[in-house]
C-alpha cells in the first residue's frame, strides 16, 4: 500500500521549466532535505540544465554522494553524470564565515577590511551570531543568482527548528547591523575629536556604563571599533537582505517543503506551508520522504497476529508421533501401488530404537522452526501494516488541512544514499510521485 496524494507534484515539469531559476528545499531537520536537493539537482542536470546545488546543512552526505572529497564555498563540478543532454552539475557547501569575509572585502578598502577581519567582535559575529548562517545563505544565493552562470540553483536550507528562522533571520541580522544601537555606538566616531568625546561622556555614559557591566569593557570597545570600521558598509546589509527576500518571492523561485510521514514532521511542514503563504512565497508542493509500503495489504494486522498466535500456541503443523505411524503404515510402504515399490529402500529403523527417536526429534524440530519463522514473519507484517495505517492517517490530516498542496512521495529505502546511482533512484521516485 502507498499513500494516495490528493494532488501529485509533477517534478519534471518544475525542473524542465526554463522560468524556474531557484528551487528552495526547506523543512525540519532529519527529513532528507540534503538528499532531496542533491537528487533534484542531478535530475535537472541530466535533463539538460546547468545546475548548482548550494547546501547549508553541515552534514557531509552531499559531497560523499556526489563523489567529491570535500565541498567548500566555491562551486565544484560533479563528474560522472549523464551529460548527453548537455547539462552540468555543480555543488558547494556554504562557508558562513568566508561568505561574511567576502562581503567585507567587497565593500571596504584593504586597510579597513583588514581592521574588520581582525576585530574580535567581528570574528565572533561571523562565526556564530544568531541568524548569521541564514543571512549568509541568502547572501550566497544572491551572489549566485547575480552571476547568471547557472540555469537552476537548488538550495538546501539550514536545519531550522522553526520556519520563522529561515524567513526572519536575514531580516533580524540586517536590522541589528543597521539598528539604532549600532548607529548610536558609531556616533562618537562620526563626531570626532573633543566633540565626539564630549558626546560620549555626557550623552552615552549611562548606556556605555550599563553595557560595559553586561558585556565587559573590552567587548564593548571591540564592538565600537568594529562598528566604526564597518560604517561605510552599513546600508548594504539590509538592502541586500531585502533584495534577496524579494528574489525568493519572484515567480522564478519555487519552494519545496520536505517532510516525513510522521506527526511532528508534518506539523512542521504545515507550519512552513502556512508561513510561506503568508509571506507570498511561491510554494511548489510537498516532498514526502520515507513512505512505507507493502505488497500484501490484503492481510490485515489483526489477521496476521491471529495467525501468528495460532501457530505459536495451537501447534497445528506439528503432528508429533503420527508421522511415524504414517511412515510405517503397510498401506503405503512397500505396496505394489506405491511408486517407491520399484526402488528398494533401506528398512526403517525399529520403533523405539535410537535411530528412530533421532529421526522423529529432527522432524519435530524442523516443524517447530518453520512455525517460529512463519509466526515471526506474520508479526513483522502486522507491525508494517500498523505503520502504514499511522502514515496514512497522518498524511490524511495534512491533506485535509492543505488540499491545495501538491505532493510527491518517495518510498523508504533499505539503506542510505551514498552515490550518484542512489541520487538518481531518488530522482526517479520523485518524478514518479511514489
Amino acid at each position: 500500500m502507498s499513500l494516495d496524494p490528493v494532488r501529485v507534484l509533477d517534478i519534471d515539469t518544475l525542473l524542465d521549466d526554463p522560468k524556474t531559476r531557484i528551487v528552495v528545499c526547506c523543512g525540519a531537520g532529519g527529513v532528507g532535505k540534503t538528499t532531496t536537493a542533491a537528487a533534484l539537482g542531478l535530475r535537472a542536470a541530466e535533463r539538460g540544465r546547468k545546475v548548482v546545488v548550494l547546501t547549508i546543512d553541515p552534514a557531509r552526505r552531499l559531497a560523499q554522494s556526489m563523489g567529491i572529497d570535500a565541498l567548500d564555498n566555491t562551486p565544484r563540478r560533479v563528474k560522472g553524470i549523464d551529460d548527453s543532454a548537455d547539462g552540468e552539475l555543480h555543488a558547494m557547501m556554504l562557508d558562513m564565515k568566508r561568505t561574511f569575509d567576502e562581503i567585507v572585502e567587497a565593500h571596504a578598502d584593504p586597510e579597513r577590511a583588514a581592521a574588520i577581519l581582525g576585530n574580535p567582535f567581528y570574528q565572533s559575529l561571523s562565526a556564530g551570531f544568531a541568524g548569521t548562517q541564514e543571512y549568509m545563505a541568502m547572501e550566497k544565493l544572491g551572489q549566485l543568482r547575480a552571476r547568471d552562470e547557472w540555469d537552476l540553483i537548488v538550495v538546501d536550507t539550514p536545519p531550522s527548528r522553526s520556519a520563522l528562522d529561515f524567513l526572519d533571520a536575514p531580516k533580524r541580522l540586517g536590522s541589528f547591523l543597521d539598528g539604532r544601537l549600532i548607529r548610536l555606538l558609531t556616533a562618537p566616531a562620526k563626531l570626532g575629536g573633543r566633540a565626539g568625546m564630549k558626546f560620549l561622556n555626557v550623552g552615552m555614559s549611562m548606556m556605555t556604563g550599563t553595557l560595559g557591566k553586561l558585556l565587559g569593557g573590552q567587548l564593548l570597545k571591540d564592538v565600537q571599533t568594529f562598528v566604526a570600521a564597518m560604517d561605510t558598509t552599513f546600508g548594504g546589509f539590509r538592502t541586500r537582505a531585502d533584495a534577496t527576500y524579494k528574489l525568493l518571492q519572484a515567480p522564478g523561485t519555487a519552494f519545496l517543503v520536505v517532510a516525513a510521514p510522521e506527526r511532528d514532521a508534518l506539523r512542521e511542514a504545515a507550519y512552513f506551508v502556512e508561513r510561506l503563504a503568508a509571506e507570498d512565497m511561491p510554494l511548489a508542493g510537498l516532498v514526502l520522504n520515507r513512505v512505507h509500503s507493502s505488497g500484501a495489504t490484503q492481510l490485515s494486522a489483526e489477521r496476521a497476529l491471529a495467525a501468528a498466535e495460532n501457530l505459536a500456541e495451537a501447534r497445528i503443523v506439528d503432528q508429533e508421533g503420527g508421522k511415524a505411524g504414517v511412515r510405517n503404515s503397510p498401506d503405503t510402504y512397500g505396496s505394489s501401488e506405491s511408486p517407491a515399490s520399484a526402488v528398494p529402500e533401506a528398512p526403517a529403523p525399529d520403533a523405539g530404537s535410537p535411530a528412530a527417536d533421532r529421526i522423529d526429534a529432527e522432524g519435530a524440530g524442523t516443524a517447530r522452526t518453520v512455525e517460529q519463522l512463519t509466526a515471526g514473519l506474520l508479526r513483522l507484517h502486522a507491525e508494517r501494516m500498523r505503520l502504514l495505517f499511522r502514515e496514512q492517517r497522518t498524511r490524511d490530516r495534512f491533506t485535509a488541512l492543505h488540499p491545495e498542496v501538491a505532493v510527491a512521495e518517495v518510498a523508504a529505502l533499505p539503506g542510505d544514499v551514498h552515490d550518484l546511482a542512489g541520487l538518481r533512484d531518488i530522482g526517479d521516485r520523485l518524478a514518479a510521485g511514489a
